[in-house]
Order: C-alpha cells, then structure tokens, then sequence
C-alpha cells in the first residue's frame, strides 16, 4: 500500500462533477508497416506485455472514511484489463474534426474511483488507414514528465524492438488485500497525531516566503503574472461537464528558425504563437482586452533521482500573454521578460511551496472549498480573473517512436480545466513538429476549433515579422520596455 501525497490528493479532492482531473493524450498510429497486424487483439497483447513497467495501470485508491487522512495506492486485487481499453470507431470521413469529437466525449466523463483511473480507446475509422489511442489518466497518478515515462515504457524505438520484461522487471505481480474502514481509521489517527508537527512547520516556512516575495514585488517592477489581475473573459467562468477539443500542429524547424532569430528560448516563441492566435480569436469575438492575459503554467520540479517515478512533482509559474499588442515581435520580446520574471519569481518562492501548501489541506476540507466554489458560482461573482488559462510544454522526442510496430505519427496532450479558467492548451513537440491540444469548456469556448486554426496563422504573423525587418534577421537580446503595472501571467513549463 503506497499514500499519496498532499498534492496528489488535492486533484482527488478538487475532482467535482463538472471538473474532472484526468489527463489526456490522442495519438494517430500509421500501421502499415506493423506485422501483425495492429488490431484492437494486438493491443490488448502489447500493454498485458508493458503492465509490469507502468504500476498505476494496476493500482487503484483506498480512501480514509471521511477524508481524515490522505488516500492510498494498492494493486487492485480485481484488475480486468479488458474494462480499461474499449474499441470505437469514428464517422466518415475520420479526420482530426470526428477524432477530436470523440475524445472530447471521453474527457467529458470522470473515470471509476472503485478501478484503477485509466482508460484507452482504440480508435479505427480514420482516414488514410491510420488508428488513434486515446488515453485518460487521473492528475493524481501523473504530472507531465511522469506522463513522459509511461510513453517510454509503451512506445519503442523501433518497429520490432526486442523482448523487454526479461531484462527490465520481474513479471511476478501480487494484488493486495483492500482495507477495511477500521483499519483505515486506525492508520488515520496515527497520521493525524503527527500532523500539528508538519502543519506549523510548513506554516512557518510559507509565512516566511510569502514576506519574501511582498518585499521583492515592492521594492522592484515585475513583469510575471500576477493572479487575480487577469481580465474577465467569457472563458472565465464557472464550468460544465461538457468538452470541446481542438488540435494544430506548426513545423518545429520554423519555431526553431524564429528563435535564433530573435535570441528568446524555444518556449517563448511557443508562447508568442499562442498568444497571437488568443488575439485573433479574441478579437474576432469582440472580447480582445486592454491588457495582458494571465497564464497558468504548470511547472515541473522532478530531481533526477525521482525519474520514472509516478506522482506529482509540479509547481507553477505565473507570467503575461500579451494579446493587446498588435505587433507580433514586441509580443515576443514582451514574453520572454515576463518568462524571466517568472522564473526568478518561482525560485524566489521555492520549488516546493506548491506540494507544501497541499499538504496543509484535509482532503475533506479542499471537497467543501471546491464544492462552495461551484455551489455558489464564486468565479462568476468577481471582478477579475485569478488567471485566464492553463498552459503547458511538455519536450517530447525529437525520434521516431513505434506501438507494436505502428508508427506514432502525432500526439497531442490535453490538460484539465477549472471553474474560472475553461481553456486549456498543452503542448508537445515530436519529430518535425509542434502538436498543440486545445481542451475548454464546450459552453464557454464553443468555437474552440477556431482558436486551434488561427496557431499556423500566428506562426506566419509572427515570421513575415521577423523577415520583413530592415537588415538581416541577426539573433538579438529583447530590450525591457518601459516599466508598466504587471497585469497578467504567461511563463514555462520546461526551459528549452
């Protein structure tokens, strides 16, 4: 039996039946060349074959009667492997359209607490002879790097890769008695007699780092994102259960081109592309504010020594998206100092502050916060944002990756949403290209489709800029503009 932690618990807890925490990935396989054949029977072979390297596939949760205490991991003594991967099909003519319809239907629904919270469909139907995996996977069995490795363990590097069990793990696999309430209890109390020591200790520490930031945000102008500034959008609002998913992908030589070009990090210019498709498609809506978004972005701070390890290992940054500015490369250079402001504004809070702060919380106590949330439409009623949107950038692997012989063509992530923020944009890069996944709130973002068409428009905005500069396009720093109230959030996810 393994206990979650803090943080991972928070995204059981904040879990409502409108909010749901899972995580997701749509893939497109080319399996021409697989031999077998890749069916729905080939698949089920290949991940009863990988079980052994991924634990969360088997574990499923124990949860304390009366959220007194933090749930726990045990092999899930019923584990069916055939409920978890279903077989669906798309309709004529099985485009990215159909392929994103369905999976916004799956990521419309929680996933089993009494299962292991996983599941896969098998997607046939698409066009040119491809098949899609959509996979669903609970926030609180993986963050974004984690969610990296459980690729590592599916995927190979080659079509027909060698037998990996006999070298990598033993196949011997024991399921675990589940736990009566009593003892759940009896494990509770024990924990709860220690908490007071772990509560003050923790208290003192984020009092202290919260005077820090005060006194650093007073004595200096920030250009990182500051929550609850953010312009109210009709994105900002509170949630439904009901998904819209969008996909677009841009070349990642020309992202690359762009960069050296005007001396930023690959991230910013991720980021800049986003912000001016947020701008034209704000615009068209007749909602483009008069100051800077405010951007979520879920940061990764796994130690190397807790690679290939499941759980959460995040914090969060908080920089601008500056739609209001017409000019694509002062948007750019705009970004890249609110990234750098961030950053050092993350440090100076500490990596950990975010994993600290979840465990000062019952899980009990985050149930009945998010339930007064929802009940009483609390993000409806304020003037302002706590933040617009969620980004994230995951590095993906710049080689050919193979499932039971098929070929990965694309993968898009897809990240969760919140009452309040209804976007969500999650980013991977693989191969030659940058695959954007746009998740929202279907009453809030009901033309999302939009949204995803106007990224490939923003990157050529963005490189008629550059090229149409006088002189040639010589890499350069981006200068601090004058200084101006910080408005909005916008940052990284992983320096690249």
């Amino acid at each position: 039996m393994q206990r979650l932690s803090g943080l991972d618990t928070a995204f059981l807890s904040i879990e409502s039946p409108s909010a749901h925490m899972h995580v997701m990935g749509v893939a497109v396989l080319d399996p021409t060349d697989a031999s077998p054949e890749l069916d729905f029977d080939r698949l089920l072979a290949h991940l009863e074959e990988r079980l052994p390297l991924i634990r969360p596939f088997r574990q499923r949760l124990v949860t304390v009667p009366f959220g007194l205490d933090y749930p726990s991991w045990i092999e899930d003594p019923a584990f069916d492997l055939h409920y978890h991967v279903r077989r669906v099909a798309v309709p004529a003519p099985g485009g990215p359209h159909e392929l994103a319809r369905l999976a916004a239907d799956v990521a419309s629904r929680p996933l089993d607490r009494a299962r292991p919270l996983w599941e896969m469909y098998f997607v046939e139907g698409l066009e040119h002879g491809r098949v899609g995996l959509i996979s669903k996977i609970h926030h609180s069995a993986i963050d974004g790097l984690s969610g990296v490795d459980i690729m590592a363990h599916l995927f190979d590097l080659e079509a027909d890769p060698a037998p990996r069990l006999a070298v990598e793990v033993a196949p011997d696999w024991t399921p675990e008695r589940i736990p009566g309430d009593v003892e759940l209890l009896a494990q509770a109390v024990v924990s709860t007699a220690r908490q007071p020591v772990r509560m003050v200790r923790t208290a003192s520490k984020v009092v202290g780092t919260a005077w820090r930031v005060v006194q650093r945000v007073r004595g200096a102008e920030s250009r990182a994102g500051v929550p609850l500034t953010a312009p109210k959008l009709t994105m900002n609002g509170t949630i439904t259960p009901h998904r819209a998913i969008a996909f677009s992908s841009v070349q990642l030589a020309e992202v690359k081109r762009l960069k050296d070009a005007l001396g930023v990090k690959l991230n910013d210019v991720i980021l800049a592309v986003a912000t001016g498709a947020l701008r034209s498609y704000l615009d068209g809506r007749g909602e483009l504010p008069e100051r800077s978004l405010v951007a979520t972005i879920p940061t990764s701070v796994r130690a190397a020594e807790e690679a290939n390890t499941m759980g959460n290992r995040v914090s969060a940054m908080f920089a601008q998206l500056p739609t209001e500015l017409d000019d694509p490369i002062a948007r750019v250079e705009a970004i890249h100092l609110s990234t750098v402001d961030a950053k050092d504004m993350h440090d100076e809070i500490g990596a950990t502050t975010l994993q600290e702060l979840a465990a000062l919380a019952s899980p009990a106590m985050l149930r009945s916060a998010m339930r007064l949330v929802s009940t009483f439409r609390l993000t409806d009623r304020i003037g302002s944002a706590v933040h617009n949107l969620v980004v994230s950038n995951v590095p993906g692997p710049p080689f050919p990756l193979y499932l039971a012989g098929a070929r990965l063509e694309s993968m898009h992530p897809l990240g969760p949403i919140f009452d309040g923020a209804g976007l969500n944009l999650t980013v991977i890069s693989y191969l030659d290209n940058i695959d954007f996944g746009f998740l929202a709130c279907r009453e809030l973002v009901p033309d999302l489709e939009v949204l995803a068409a106007a990224v490939p428009d923003a990157l050529r905005e963005l490189a008629k800029a550059v090229d149409g500069r006088n002189g040639p396009a010589a890499p350069h720093r981006a200068k601090r503009p004058t200084p101006r109230p910080a408005s909005g959030g916008l940052g990284r996810v992983a320096p690249r």
